[in-house]
């Protein structure tokens, strides 16, 4: 019941009027097809800004495809990115973190999948009411990771956002690459988020002349933005609600205003 009613708070951050559907779409990376769903409310045809949503390393489930139904609204259309491939779907936290690590061990790999998703993404105007000028991507642990590196890369975003993510790369921002700006949402007592890696991350965002914001929760962990990681205070994966409620406000007052921008 704890559970439900923490993600009816979350859903809650969208429209009432909005009822995004998820469309199964498809897409080639290499030999590699990738498989996951574009989000979007159809009541009306108005375009809107593109995200790339990169879930946690459980990959495309039922459940990222809700927490893209809550951030799309009628706001945006949501890609759900696939970063394994088609046929590799984690059955639990131990194979995903087999494959996650695969991908994020090659920066090279995770950046060019992460590149193929927002080509995909790109691919759906005119066929969903997206407004291919003006895209962004977000991502959950693992997916804010794969978010981060793809602004790295210098895809050319308005933002991106990691919720809960790593901090750390193998290939730093540099000056003349980074492009879009750049929110971190991260759980002050997160134990995979050292003093060191914070500031490593700033560092880096300085010396690449970064629009970057770095926001710390206090008494949240990793986590802390899905309903569905539970609350067991001993685990370091675990939802908090206020600071769930707060940072996709922060999400959308980013997106908005890097949107206006453009």
């Amino acid at each position: 019941m704890r559970t439900l009613l923490a993600l009816l708070l979350v859903l809650a951050a969208a429209p009432l009027a909005a009822a995004p559907k998820a469309e199964p779409v498809e897409w080639t990376d290499g030999e590699t097809t990738f498989s996951g769903f574009l989000v979007y409310d159809d009541a009306s045809a108005a375009p809107r800004p593109g995200l790339v949503m990169v879930p946690n390393w459980m990959g495309v489930t039922e459940s990222a495809v809700e927490k893209a139904k809550a951030v799309a609204g009628d706001r945006y259309v949501v890609l759900v990115a696939d970063m394994y491939g088609r046929d590799v779907r984690p059955a639990n936290a131990q194979e995903a973190g087999r494959v996650a690590a695969a991908v994020r061990g090659d920066a090279v790999l995770m950046r060019g999948r992460a590149r193929a998703a927002l080509a995909a993404l790109v691919a759906q105007a005119g066929r969903a009411p997206l407004d291919a000028s003006r895209l962004g991507a977000f991502g959950f642990c693992f997916g804010g990771t794969v978010a981060l590196e793809l602004a790295r890369a210098g895809a050319d975003l308005a933002g991106v956002v990691s919720l809960h993510g790593g901090l750390t790369t193998q290939v730093p921002a540099s000056a003349d690459a980074l492009k879009a700006r750049v929110l971190v949402l991260n759980g002050a007592d997160d134990r995979a988020v050292t003093h060191e890696h914070i500031v490593g991350f700033e560092r880096e965002m300085r010396e690449a002349g970064a629009d970057w914001q770095f926001v710390n929760f206090g008494g949240a962990v990793h986590c802390f933005a899905e309903a569905d990681a539970g609350d067991d205070p001993a685990s370091n994966c675990r939802y908090h609600a206020p600071s769930a409620q707060r940072a996709y406000r922060m999400l959308h007052d980013f997106f908005a205003e890097a949107f206006a921008a453009r």
